[in-house]
């Protein structure tokens, strides 16, 4: 079988990795809930590439990605649940109708006209997926925050959260009131450290301080999570230059002290 451009070569490839007589024993035995995730990792690696600004890496995880969209589908058809043209028909129906005003008759003059009707034909769906699965409508104490996923990563729930509710006007209007917020939050989390507070109430200030700290990233447009994911990777291109040095004069970092490795740190940070 020959490498190709057209959708269907990486779908005949699944079909035959999947083949419980010639395919390849791993990817038979795996389920969705055993590939959901490999499509988590899957995300956050084309997330990466494009932090690192590599084209071609970008281009190389979406196609890693694009193969987990196949995958679950393959899975799903062998069940006779559905098939890759019903996942592509689903979205390909779902953009159209969430954008009338670019391909039907409504208008949208802003942004937030757009997003508005895009927040409003959700709603329409969501209350349409209920009905097909004979629920009942939601309860009228149901939270604006319940159809946040739970399974994305915590700072992006964080900032999704604080959406939500900003939307109904539960909010700052000044980064610097949440700067304020965080001082609070610090305060509070050092008074439960000086007081030999329990672990959980440690925990739950900590908690507190990076949520404030991902509402402050939501005002000032900066996505916490990307923010966090550099400052990983200049953390560990600064130690290995602390490691590299120490390497050259024969040594390892567990036998340089604290100031030692510190003096090095601040030469690396000179170099970045």
């Amino acid at each position: 079988m020959q490498p190709g451009r057209d959708i269907g070569t990486l779908i005949e490839i699944m079909r035959r990795l999947r083949d419980p007589q010639t395919g390849c024993a791993w990817d038979v035995e795996q389920t969705f809930e055993t590939i959901a995730p490999y499509t988590l990792e899957e995300a956050h690696e084309v997330a990466e590439a494009i932090a690192r600004g590599d084209r071609h890496d970008i281009c190389d995880e979406l196609g890693d990605l694009l193969l987990q969209v196949v995958f679950h589908a393959r899975m799903a058809e062998e069940e006779g649940a559905f098939a890759f043209p019903d996942v592509v028909e689903a979205i390909t129906t779902k953009m159209i109708r969430r954008h009338p005003h670019v391909f039907g008759p409504e208008e949208a003059r802003s942004p937030q006209m757009a997003k508005g009707a895009w927040a409003r034909i959700k709603a329409e769906e969501k209350a349409e997926k209920a009905a097909r699965r004979g629920e009942t409508a939601a309860p009228a104490a149901a939270s604006l925050l319940d159809d946040v996923p739970v399974a994305i990563p915590a700072l992006m729930r964080a900032v999704k959260l604080q959406d939500k509710a900003g939307s109904v006007g539960f909010d700052w209007n000044d980064p610097k009131a949440v700067i304020a917020k965080i001082r609070e939050e610090l305060t509070e989390l050092e008074a439960e450290i000086d007081g030999a507070g329990d672990r959980p109430a440690i925990e739950g200030e900590l908690g507190d301080v990076l949520f404030a700290l991902a509402n402050l990233g939501r005002h000032l447009g900066i996505d916490p999570e990307g923010a966090v994911r550099v400052t990983n990777e200049k953390f560990r291109r600064r130690f290995s230059y602390i490691e590299r040095r120490l390497a050259d004069a024969g040594r390892q970092p567990k036998e340089a002290s604290l100031a030692e490795m510190e003096a090095l740190w601040q030469a690396a940070k000179s170099e970045a």
